[in-house]
């Protein structure tokens, strides 16, 4: 499985959305900004994001994105889902007459199965809550000084 540069833009921007967001709506025009995306690139994101039901906005000179529901009830797969679509590895398509088969069947419960199994695990226990909170203890130990 690869990331698109959409869903990594995606979680960045969401991240600073969580973030930011706490005393009302979030301009797209900031979190560009902020983060080195394009508006015209975050407005496709945020087009899938809204859709999902992730994000929601208000239109209007005061409006912007807030998060569709809190961040502690958003999870990593959905974000991924919403933004890269089936995240999974496919199964191969083979021939029942193939010479190969059993290969190709081995390959699949011993592999690639489980890598889904595992992926879609680490996906569901990681909200954009954790990824708010890993990204604040980060901030706090860089502003750390330390004296010799």
């Amino acid at each position: 499985m690869k990331v698109s540069t959409k869903g990594r833009y995606g979680i960045r921007a969401l991240v600073d959305l969580a973030v930011n967001a706490k005393d009302g709506y979030i301009t797209l025009v900031s979190i560009a900004n902020r983060n080195q995306i394009s508006v015209h690139y975050l407005e496709h994101v945020f087009a899938s994001l809204k859709k999902a039901g992730i994000v929601k906005s208000v239109k209007g000179a005061q409006g912007g994105y807030f998060l569709g529901e809190d961040a502690k009830n958003i999870t990593a797969e959905e974000i991924i889902t919403a933004l890269e679509g089936d995240y999974k590895i496919g199964e191969e398509q083979i021939d029942e007459s193939a010479s190969y088969r059993n290969i190709s069947a081995a390959a699949e419960k011993l592999l690639w199965s489980r890598v889904n199994e595992e992926l879609k695990q680490i996906l569901t226990s990681v909200t954009l809550e954790d990824l708010v909170q890993e990204y604040l203890r980060l901030c706090q130990n860089e502003n750390v000084m330390y004296y010799i």
